[in-house]
């Protein structure tokens, strides 16, 4: 009996347990393997909200993630502890901040950081000053050149949907390309999502002023003034400059529409005798200079044979800073040059390197090359303005409204940035514009859902209510920036903006303010009231 019970149990109940055990650890297995192994086939996650995609980190995030940069650590671990211990559960928007987050050159990391600065401080101050809903930040990282925009579009379409996100804005674009474009359009057009472009100048992104018909862009504003605007800017600053005395310099490379812009902004109507053609050169990308040291060295010794004496010069940074000095590097019988250029030169100094300066004074004490560019702000405009401003009608102790009420709104946010208050979020640098410029540009958002909400404090508005008080952001309802009155047209273009006229003088080697200029050549109207016809 024992035998068979013996045998009973090793054919049987042995054999079950053997594979209940076996069965056991093989899901046991399959758990550890799906919680601690990404899908085969599947991106990698980096975060919550981001997935790696062709080496890049790409997404949405507003927990602290700083993707892989570590210049911009501190200011993003300020936005993830606004959004939890502030904002938390209150009512609230959020505003997304889509930028390449993963910059490989130091320089454009340093920018980045000034760019989320800005935002992070225009948030705690609207938290701080508004009416609820209150503002949640998040970072959105559409990778190198906007390359894949797509799918951070996608991530922002579910968060307007989500009513626990609540999307209502998304700002930032500081690089005119085409996936900027394309990522702008589909945003207001196709999504109806509020878009408002701090940085990019590029005409192209910009609804034409008394259009008849469909606008392009539908519920964008922009706070910069566009290339043409710019231009209009230096030429009343600079004044009327014959032909002969100029020179265009473009760069041909396709699908930058801001050199594109500005090349076109830059081409005047001839005044006197004509001047010399104009010279263009094709770079690899946005930040490298290849082979155009060369082209460059060629360039400058036609110009040196030429009357001109100023260069308007369409291109980015990095070759605006290669080409200044293969012109100053150029013996020309004692013949100075300016170079002109656009907003995207607002971090050249941020690439100039040891001997540059030097080269800039071509071995001597006094300039060769200065270059000047049209900034969208510079932290000391208006008191340098005031100082030679003092008599006029309107604003405190007869000085100008649109002079005194920017100095107090930079003045608050020194103040801000002095005390510390907001927390730990590296060094901030006014000089370079980015971080006042993102600044209001996330105060005009705050103000667009403020405005809003004016008869239902405390709700979410819909996107289109917010994306309609673009056109109601004048007068009155003006936005007091540190960059200057934003008075919006109803294409959602700022009228009349300043332009800050910066000079990058090799005697001091330092970034100056020079003077600032009017796009209407004329200072805006004393209330920002926006005339008829724009």
């Amino acid at each position: 009996m024992r035998q068979f019970g013996n045998w009973l149990y090793n054919t049987f109940l042995a054999n079950w347990m053997r594979r209940v055990l076996t069965l056991s650890g093989l899901v046991a297995a399959g758990v550890l393997l799906y919680v601690f192994l990404p899908p085969i086939g599947g991106p990698d996650s980096c975060a919550t909200g981001v997935e790696k995609h062709g080496g890049e980190c790409i997404g949405v995030n507003g927990t602290g993630y700083a993707f892989g940069t570590r210049e911009i650590d501190e200011v993003a671990r300020a936005i993830a502890k606004e959004n939890e211990e502030f904002v938390g559960d209150k009512p609230h928007v959020t505003v997304a901040l889509m930028l390449p987050l993963q910059p490989d050159i130091a320089a454009e990391r340093v920018q980045l950081r000034s760019e989320i600065q800005g935002a992070y401080l225009a948030q705690y101050r609207a938290n701080r000053e508004e009416n609820t809903p209150l503002l949640r930040l998040v970072l959105a990282n559409p990778g190198d050149a906007y390359a894949q925009q797509e799918r951070v579009v996608d991530q922002l379409a579910d968060m307007a949907a989500d009513k626990n996100d609540n999307l209502r804005a998304v700002t930032g674009f500081n690089l005119s390309l085409d996936a900027t474009e394309k990522a702008i359009a589909r945003l207001t057009g196709d999504l109806h999502i509020p878009v408002l472009a701090a940085r990019v100048s590029a005409d192209g992104l910009a609804n034409p002023e008394k259009s008849a018909g469909k606008e392009p862009y539908p519920g964008l504003a922009r706070i910069i003034p566009t290339n043409r605007q710019q231009a209009d800017a230096l030429a009343s600053f600079h004044g009327e400059l014959k032909d002969e005395e100029t020179v265009l310099v473009r760069d041909k490379r396709p699908r930058d529409i801001y050199n594109n812009s500005l090349a076109e902004a830059f081409s005047r109507d001839e005044k006197g005798p004509p001047g010399p053609k104009d010279q263009t050169f094709d770079s690899p990308s946005i930040t490298d200079p290849g082979d155009t040291g060369n082209d460059f060295t060629l360039i400058a010794q036609n110009i040196c044979q030429s009357t001109a004496r100023y260069v308007y010069f369409a291109g980015r940074p990095v070759h605006l800073r290669l080409f200044a000095l293969k012109l100053a590097d150029v013996q020309c019988r004692g013949k100075k040059y300016t170079i002109v250029s656009g907003s995207g030169a607002a971090t050249l100094e941020r690439y100039m390197k040891g001997d540059d300066w030097e080269r800039l004074r071509g071995g001597g004490q006094e300039p060769v090359v200065t270059v000047q560019y049209a900034a969208p702000g510079h932290p000391d405009a208006w008191n340098h303005e005031l100082s030679g401003k003092s008599g006029k009608k309107g604003g405190a102790k007869g000085r100008p409204a649109y002079l005194t009420e920017p100095q107090r709104e930079l003045d608050e946010l020194r103040a801000l940035i002095g005390r510390g208050s907001a927390g730990e979020i590296g060094p901030v640098r006014l000089k370079d514009s980015r971080t006042m410029l993102v600044h209001d540009g996330v105060r005009t958002i705050a103000k667009a859902v403020l405005l809003s909400n004016a008869q239902t404090e405390g709700t979410v508005p819909p996107l289109k209510r917010v994306s309609d008080m673009w056109q109601r952001l004048e007068a009155v309802n003006r936005v007091r920036g540190a960059s200057g009155w934003i008075c919006l047209t109803n294409a959602g273009n700022a009228y009349d903006k300043p332009v800050a006229v910066v000079e990058l003088n090799p005697r001091t080697e330092e970034l100056e303010f020079v003077g600032i200029g009017w796009p209407e050549g004329k200072p805006q109207p004393e209330d920002c009231r926006v005339p008829s016809g724009t």
